[in-house]
């Protein structure tokens, strides 16, 4: 095979692959607890869901903008509804999370893509994905839908920060009720 025949022999499996979407995709756990290519391909999916439901990307739904707090933003906005990802229904908690120049409640409410800074969802997979922290999926994505990343470069989606001191889990562990939810309990 020649160098031209192999090219396009790949470009047209890269091809195939892209169209496939879901169904080329792992539901196997990965080895790291976040970061891996199951939990960033699972991630890319919820985000297609969530954009598909209007949850997420350009004419989403808003919500009432809140003042917010670190880690998060100082305003913030909230979704809680059930969403289908994979064949798998779960309940979803969005958050967008807006800062810079200018945020307030008023600046978010008229302009929110403006000041939207990143949007961190928590997505209940199946039972037995996670049962010590609630099979809670965790992702923090950057506005344009692409996963944002720790220091490291790992990508922030799976269980996010699993057994670390800091981070989303240990940080959630803290929420009354045991359901890892700060808005209300959901046990």
């Amino acid at each position: 095979m020649n160098n031209r025949s192999l090219i396009t022999a790949l470009a047209a499996a890269g091809v195939l692959a892209a169209c496939a979407g879901t169904s080329m995709r792992s539901t196997e756990s990965d080895d790291a607890p976040f970061g891996g290519p199951a939990s960033v391909a699972f991630a890319a999916d919820l985000w297609q869901a969530m954009t598909a439901a209007g949850l997420a990307g350009g004419g989403a739904l808003q919500g009432t903008p809140y003042t917010g707090q670190h880690p998060h933003g100082a305003i913030l906005d909230t979704l809680d509804t059930t969403l289908s990802v994979g064949g798998r229904r779960g309940e979803i908690i969005v958050k967008r999370n807006y800062g810079g120049e200018g945020v307030s409640k008023a600046a978010v409410a008229d302009d929110p893509a403006r000041h939207l800074k990143a949007v961190t969802v928590m997505f209940r997979r199946e039972k037995g994905y996670d049962s010590d922290n609630a099979d809670w999926f965790w992702a923090k994505y950057l506005p344009d839908g692409s996963l944002d990343t720790n220091p490291k470069g790992a990508a922030l989606a799976g269980r996010v920060a699993k057994g670390a001191p800091k981070g989303c889990i240990a940080c959630h562990r803290a929420a009354p009720g045991g359901d890892l939810v700060f808005n209300n309990d959901r046990f």
